[in-house]
């Protein structure tokens, strides 16, 4: 394995470094990164790794099963050429400024080059202190986890950019931790996420030199930001229409993530300026969960209970609002930032535009009538309505059927049954002008189920499940957690075999913390 990893240092080498190496929390001024170590661990285990992304990395299944491998993914040993450092960023957490926040718990090992000539950078989750852990340990718990590693790989193969994962490692030690913040604390497993990505560049990396007015900086990390991941843009010099050109294609990778998420109905949870990628990968797995129930309110965030900031129906205006804070950061690099401004102004009706052609696509129809999709909406909070079983549901649907045959190739997708008569009614008369526009555009409904399959998703990663997996890993039963990786390896395949981890919410989980509502620790 030694021989295969060949790091790099293209960040390192090119950006400026914390001076001080002492691994303490404080402030860091000047500087994109802090040297730092990893924590060396009691008894690391490896409990599953991704081939997939193994195989990105040149690595096979025998070197992902090495004693080195779990000494190197658990922070317990370092290969020749790692040079481990954690990121300096701020962001605006929950609408509000935070300042400098950085990777408290995330510890970059370096960036390979892999023999098709991609980089790839290797970070660990859960590996102990950085300078901006704040007040925190830097560790992560078992049960946050194994969500990250699941979620990271479900995104991936359901066709949303994201980071991925490798490896997910036990530490052996303890970790202490309050889950909801409620008093009630405990000893759990400590864990380690290997994550993978082209880069971890967030919004606010950029941010952070900008609200201190180190522009200097800030340029810097610009231009290597342009040089390095967006080559198609570099120019002998770097003008207002370079960085013009770099925000409009932010914001075209964002626009097109966050479609994503509302295709497949997955809600981030915690859309902090922090946790968004320049790449439009989803990045940082926390609070997140699936919409099971369709309801546009729904955050499964504790700390956003209240107000709801980052409910599922919110996203498209957070990821806007976020661009804004972006595009303030970088505005000092323009003379003239009224191209910069259209750009930002130009997102909503990019995003509308994106977001129709994909509810089209969602419901096999070559246009959709404002009015189809508006009622299926209210029509789906009527009876509280599983989003992934009704959309996959659909594709069932034959042009010539009635609205009652319709009705009911749905019904198992309704929690709250039986329906009322006003309920039925409504979805009578949805039914039947969902049929007419069938007919009216004439497909094939063979044709139309096939493509409508293909990103209506049968198995999602649903919150339920994930807590089960957690709750067998943490007595050392791990064979859920495989198994769910298997199965959302495939999630737009039937994979009959599988069929419960394709079912509704139990009712033991509506309320059950892990299943509903998380918080940041989870």
């Amino acid at each position: 394995m030694q021989n295969k990893l060949q790091f790099q240092h293209r960040f390192t080498a090119q950006l400026p470094a914390d001076p001080v190496l002492n691994n303490t929390p404080r402030q860091v001024f000047q500087a994109c990164y802090s040297w730092v170590q990893p924590k060396t661990t009691a008894a690391p285990k490896l409990l599953i790794f991704s081939a997939e992304v193994a195989t990105l990395l040149d690595l096979t299944p025998e070197d992902c099963q090495s004693t080195l491998f779990t000494d190197v993914f658990s922070g317990n040993a370092l290969l020749t050429g790692m040079q481990p450092y954690a990121m300096c960023y701020g962001g605006h957490q929950f609408g509000h400024w935070a300042g400098q926040l950085g990777d408290g718990r995330a510890i970059n090992l370096g960036e390979i080059k892999n023999n098709e000539g991609d980089f790839w950078t290797l970070q660990l989750k859960g590996a102990g202190e950085t300078p901006y852990s704040r007040t925190a340990d830097g560790l992560a718990v078992l049960r946050s986890s194994v969500r990250e590693f699941l979620c990271s790989e479900a995104m991936f193969h359901l066709g949303v950019l994201t980071t991925r994962a490798l490896s997910l490692c036990t530490t052996g030690d303890a970790v202490w931790r309050d889950m909801f913040y409620d008093g009630h604390a405990a000893n759990e497993h400590g864990a380690v996420v290997c994550r993978v990505a082209p880069s971890f560049l967030r919004f606010g990396n950029f941010e952070i030199f900008s609200a201190r007015n180190d522009l200097e900086t800030l340029k810097q990390l610009v231009d290597y930001t342009i040089q390095t991941h967006f080559t198609h843009l570099v120019s002998d010099v770097m003008t207002d229409a370079t960085y013009l050109r770099w925000f409009t294609e932010i914001c075209d990778l964002t626009k097109t993530m966050i479609v994503h998420w509302q295709r497949v109905g997955f809600v981030h949870g915690v859309m902090n300026t922090d946790n968004m990628s320049i790449l439009g990968l989803t990045i940082d797995y926390g609070p997140y969960g699936w919409l099971e129930d369709y309801d546009p309110d729904w955050t499964p965030n504790t700390t956003d209970a209240e107000h709801h900031r980052y409910a599922f129906g919110n996203q498209a205006h957070i990821s806007h609002w976020n661009l804004m804070k972006l595009a303030q950061a970088i505005a000092p690099l323009f003379e003239d930032v009224s191209a910069l401004q259209q750009v930002l102004d130009d997102y909503a009706t990019a995003y509308k535009s994106a977001w129709q052609n994909m509810m089209s696509t969602k419901l096999g129809l070559n246009s959709c009538p404002e009015i189809l999709v508006a009622q299926l909406f209210d029509n789906l909070q009527l009876c509280e309505t599983d989003m992934t079983i009704f959309f996959r549901s659909l594709s069932n649907i034959k042009q010539h059927q009635s609205a009652q045959t319709s009705l009911n190739t749905v019904a198992d997708a309704f929690y709250s049954l039986p329906l009322t008569q006003e309920t039925q009614g409504q979805w009578l008369a949805w039914f039947a002008m969902y049929t007419q526009q069938l007919q009216h555009e004439g497909s094939d409904d063979n044709a139309r189920k096939k493509s409508m399959d293909l990103i209506n998703p049968k198995y999602v990663l649903r919150n339920y499940l994930a807590q089960i997996a957690i709750d067998k890993a943490e007595q050392d039963d791990f064979s859920m957690l495989h198994e769910l990786l298997d199965v959302l390896r495939f999630p737009y395949a039937e994979q009959p075999e599988k069929q419960t981890f394709a079912n509704k919410r139990p009712e033991w989980a509506r309320k059950r913390a892990g299943c509903s509502m998380l918080s940041c620790s989870s």
